[in-house]
């Protein structure tokens, strides 16, 4: 991963039907974090700087006509050198305004409507430190809201094989170390845990059933493995969430334990 060339695309939409038929790149977009109001997913997304092709083009000459949707396609967040950063999946991705581009010469300002759910509010903030590479410190999700501590953890999600790159995970037997200081709901667990096995912005589940798939391997690590929970007594304290669980309940605290412990993973108490 590298920061040359930060001025460059930042995105680039393909058809999702066919990958040659490619719709070209666009240097920024407006409305593509941004939910609309009355319809979860929909997104009034504008690509500024773009140079359509394909089928994006030809769509582009149907503005207000029923050719004038595209269909459904990936839009994949670009580092400064033009490598796929991580994918969205836009669907119905229709062209409703065209203007000719100040980003230069022969671009077009493009305003599309489309769906696009997993492009959660907020993680715009978040592609942009892994494209500058500042997503270098651990804790830097301790301050963010709620919702944004969700955004964390979609990008560290879809950014996660284009941020290991090849790498494998640590071999069995290895102990990581969670910090249990900003733990106080579910998604900060998520975040801490993400942060101790794969590092800075790093990804180890982002709710219940995606901690178990992450903890058969592939995610990082490889069972049996230990977890020294430092600060476990405050976390305990703040993870008191009751969890259906059985013919009962339980506390979130106690669940992830029991998780940890049914795939074999020590977790020290400290």
């Amino acid at each position: 991963m590298t920061t040359s060339g930060t001025r460059g695309p930042r995105y680039a939409l393909t058809s999702e039907e066919n990958d040659a038929d490619f719709w070209g790149f666009a240097h920024e977009s407006e409305g593509l974090f941004t939910p609309l109001p009355h319809e979860e997913g929909a997104r009034r997304v504008r690509f500024t700087g773009c140079l359509p092709q394909g089928g994006l083009l030809a769509s582009a000459g149907h503005i207000g006509r029923r050719r004038a949707e595209a269909g459904n396609a990936w839009l994949d967040l670009l580092d400064g050198d033009g490598v796929p950063m991580g994918s969205y999946f836009v669907n119905e991705v229709t062209v409703v305004d065209t203007e000719p581009s100040a980003r230069g010469a022969g671009l077009v300002d493009l305003t599309t409507t489309l769906w696009c759910s997993d492009a959660v509010a907020g993680a715009e903030r978040v592609w942009d430190l892994i494209r500058t590479g500042r997503l270098t410190r651990t804790g830097m999700w301790h301050e963010l809201t709620p919702g944004d501590r969700r955004a964390w953890l979609s990008v560290a999600l879809w950014s996660r094989k284009y941020r290991r790159q090849g790498k494998p995970d640590a071999p069995a037997g290895r102990t990581f170390t969670l910090d249990g200081r900003h733990i106080d709901d579910r998604d900060s667990f998520y975040c801490a845990i993400g942060e101790a096995v794969n590092g800075p912005g790093g990804y180890f589940g982002w709710n219940l059933d995606a901690l178990v798939d992450c903890l058969r391997g592939g995610w990082g690590a490889t069972a049996p493995f230990t977890v020294h929970w430092n600060s476990a007594a405050e976390a305990k304290a703040r993870l008191v969430e009751r969890v259906p669980h059985g013919d009962g309940d339980i506390s979130l605290f106690d669940l992830l334990l029991e998780i940890f412990a049914e795939r074999g993973v020590d977790v020290v108490l400290r």
